[in-house]
């Protein structure tokens, strides 16, 4: 059976290893690497199931689907590392390719699968299918609660404070590309949007703050030659308020999928 390495111990590759260690994914883990060994090392402690922390040459030799859990500053350099050893990638931080199309372009010339989860959306199989002909528009409006969107680039760069919001507050509109850079931590589902469908300078975004919100919630407009498409989610978030639990087991699917043999879907 094909094993994983996971790279990064947050919330995502947290929520992964605890999947395997209760039986939910099987598969074997061949270690964990990330930027803190030692609080990495604790997490692991945990587990009932010993699970390595290893070096990043050590964990990409070993396994053979590298896991990326760490964000996209590190997509580029481990993407070029994973495939110079022939191994498959799967990327958490899909919106790092929209400024690296690069790793794109390698996993076809290297003939190394690199896999882009779904995450906290639903109906990239009908963006896809919809994409082979005509397609009008694509519009996505996330809505989160303020405390998911603190730190965001976008907030800083442009002095806007959400500390005592009262109502709800449109805070961007514009292509996925420019949304993906001024809010990296929230919005990978515009950027596994616009590389499903139209593009990233196509597919329109709207990101709103709002107070008393609980869930992350996204719509989903898709209109072309087909029909109409609407999708509505409302993501609970894990442990990370900034990332919904629909991520964490999209992951787990999506590693579900390479190590089995029967896969339903698009």
């Amino acid at each position: 059976m094909k094993s994983i390495g996971l790279v990064g111990c947050g919330a995502i590759a947290r929520f992964v290893l605890r999947a395997v260690d209760e039986g939910r994914l099987n598969v074997p883990v061949c270690g964990v690497t990330s930027r803190t060994e030692s609080t990495a090392r604790v997490f692991l402690a945990t587990l009932k199931q010993p699970v390595p922390w290893l070096s990043l040459d050590d964990l990409i030799e070993g396994s053979d689907i590298v896991v990326e859990a760490a964000g996209s500053h590190v997509v580029p350099d481990l993407a070029r590392r994973t495939f110079d050893r022939g191994k498959a990638l799967i990327v958490i931080s899909i919106g790092a390719l929209l400024d690296h199309p690069e790793v794109m372009t390698l996993a076809r010339e290297k003939g190394c699968g690199l896999i882009l989860p779904s995450g906290a959306i639903a109906g990239l199989d009908a963006v896809k299918a919809a994409c082979a002909g005509r397609v009008d528009y694509v519009r996505l409006t996330s809505r989160k609660p303020p405390r998911a969107l603190e730190g965001a680039p976008f907030l800083i760069q442009n002095g806007i404070s959400l500390d005592g919001l009262t109502n709800e507050r449109q805070l961007f509109t514009g292509p996925a590309r420019e949304a993906v850079r001024g809010f990296p931590d929230n919005l990978n589902v515009s950027a596994a949007l616009s590389l499903a469908g139209i593009g990233p300078d196509a597919t329109t975004v709207e990101i709103w703050a709002v107070p008393g919100l609980t869930r992350n919630c996204h719509d989903v407009e898709v209109e072309g030659e087909f029909g109409l498409l609407r999708v509505h989610i409302e993501n609970i978030p894990s442990e990370n308020p900034k990332t919904g639990r629909l991520t964490a087991l999209s992951i787990i699917r999506a590693i579900q999928d390479e190590v089995d043999y029967v896969r339903v879907g698009t």
